[in-house]
């Protein structure tokens, strides 16, 4: 394992024409290392207007097909291109073993050659022939990018930790290998990529997340991981919250996105990695569609998990698994902050998951007298049996009689209920927070309700997520990391709630 003090090389690249105006080229400037031009994407900019917008070192990767990119030009015109860059940019990507001719090779020198490999799934000893190939052509960078799998694989990550060489970076590509980009660099890697602009479905991290999210470059010692499991959890606002917690603290961890659509598949590959690179994953939270797999996973519960048959933290300490849920105090602790009792209250759970099941047993503990609804007729009644509720189908619901309404689904484009029958004064609370106010905090706010958005009880539950994860409390002020404005950041759903 890496020891800390050592710093990343942050390169952001551009993948849109976009990416080339100048205003977010000058907010890149700040950040950045490196420039990486994806001529496939955006063509062949001018180099000096580049260099007049940005001050560090620039990259030309001309991606073919074959290796995933969009140029399929002839092979003469590619070595020209190739051969053009060279004279002009710090560093030319030259793709293994089609592009290292011996006239490529003449034109771009050693110490600005980027050689790089984008292939299909492939394991850590194939990783090792592979680069033993590649290595017999000198270059100041190596590159590995395994191709894409639905769990995103751990050869890349594990290659590198038995690699232990300053000059090769290995991940891989595609959504469900966002964690092994941003791992790269504490397994050896000298560089770490982040598109300019907002991230993409490559599975790359925007550059700002790298920054903000994950704390790079700075690259201090870990002793282990965290990180929440779901199956796009790359836009949550979670990693953010939890590494800056982790970073305040000086716990030696990083938190990471896990996009993953097996619970015990991640598990037993995590397992793996801890066993190889000797960093051991701690503990997850945990999203829809899992939360009824990390309770079924666990050896020990909460009696809260138990009692919703689902989990949505899962910890990992001994090579033993305790399962538990946040949701409870998720929104009773966002009740009781805005001075409201839910003692005595018609209360309706929109949303029969593990979520929405968890809140509505806190909520009658709590003394509300609570209706379970759900648009599907069957998950609602089989939800409703488990927790011994009331059940109303969601076409049948009327908002009228009901002083206190929770969201628990993970719809935010339009309200997923009615407001215009709701009683003066009626409390709505959501579990999901979106890029912008949701339809439904919209339409409670316009019809002058009291309303409690799901960020307000995202930040509840990560806290007590942090403390279950990690047995530390969260610092207060970790709060204000969250962005402001939608303009900052994109977010997915709320982290461990919603899916009902």
């Amino acid at each position: 394992m890496r020891q800390g003090g050592r710093r990343a090389q942050l390169v952001a690249v551009l993948t849109s024409p976009d990416d080339l105006d100048h205003d977010p080229l000058s907010g890149v400037d700040p950040l950045a290392d490196g420039l990486e031009v994806r001529a496939d994407l955006v063509g062949d900019p001018e180099p000096r207007w580049l260099r007049r917008n940005f001050t560090g070192s620039l990259t030309y990767c001309l991606r073919s097909q074959r290796h995933g990119g969009r140029h399929q030009g002839r092979s003469g015109e590619r070595q020209t291109r190739l051969a053009h860059a060279a004279d002009r940019y710090d560093m030319v990507d030259l793709e293994w073993p089609h592009d290292l001719t011996p006239d490529v090779l003449a034109r771009v020198p050693p110490h600005r050659r980027r050689i790089s490999w984008h292939g299909g799934k492939t394991g850590r000893d194939g990783l090792f022939r592979i680069f033993d190939a590649m290595a017999a052509v000198p270059a100041a960078l190596y590159l590995l990018s395994v191709g894409p799998t639905t769990e995103g694989s751990t050869s890349a990550p594990m290659f590198l930790s038995a690699l232990d060489r300053p000059d090769v970076t290995a991940f891989a590509s595609g959504p469900a290998g966002i964690w092994t980009r941003i791992l790269a660099p504490w397994l050896g890697a000298p560089v770490v990529f982040g598109h300019a602009g907002a991230e993409g479905p490559d599975g790359m991290p925007s550059l700002r997340q790298l920054v903000v999210d994950y704390g790079l470059p700075a690259l201090p010692r870990l002793d282990h991981l965290y990180g929440i499991a779901g199956v796009s959890p790359g836009r949550s606002l979670s990693p953010r919250l939890h590494n800056t917690a982790l970073r305040a603290l000086g716990l030696r961890a990083l938190y990471l996105p896990f996009p993953s659509r097996s619970l015990s598949h991640l598990l037993h590959t995590t397992a793996s990695l801890g066993t190889h690179a000797g960093l051991p994953l701690r503990g997850l939270t945990v999203t829809a569609p899992h939360k009824e797999d990390a309770l079924a996973l666990a050896d020990t519960a909460s009696r809260a998990a138990r009692g919703a048959a689902a989990a949505n933290v899962l910890s990992l300490e001994n090579g033993r698994r305790h399962a538990d849920t946040t949701d409870p105090a998720g929104v009773l602790d966002s009740l009781a902050a805005a001075g409201i009792d839910p003692a005595g209250r018609s209360t309706a759970v929109v949303g029969c998951g593990g979520a929405g099941r968890a809140v509505a047993l806190a909520l009658r503990q709590a003394g509300a007298r609570v209706t379970m609804v759900n648009r599907s007729r069957d998950r609602g009644l089989r939800a409703a049996s488990l927790v011994g509720l009331p059940f109303v189908p969601l076409p049948a619901f009327s908002a009228r009689g009901h002083s206190l309404l929770v969201h628990a689904t993970p719809l935010t484009d339009r309200p997923p209920f009615q407001l215009t029958t709701a009683d003066p004064g009626a409390v709505v609370l959501e579990l999901v927070y979106g890029e912008e106010p949701t339809a439904l905090m919209t339409a409670a706010r316009a019809h002058g309700l009291p309303a409690i958005d799901g960020r307000s009880v995202l930040f509840i539950e990560v806290r007590e997520q942090f403390r279950l994860l990690t047995g530390h409390t969260m610092p207060a002020d970790t709060a204000r990391t969250l962005p402001q404005d939608a303009s900052e950041h994109s977010t997915a759903l709320c982290p461990a709630k919603v899916i009902p």
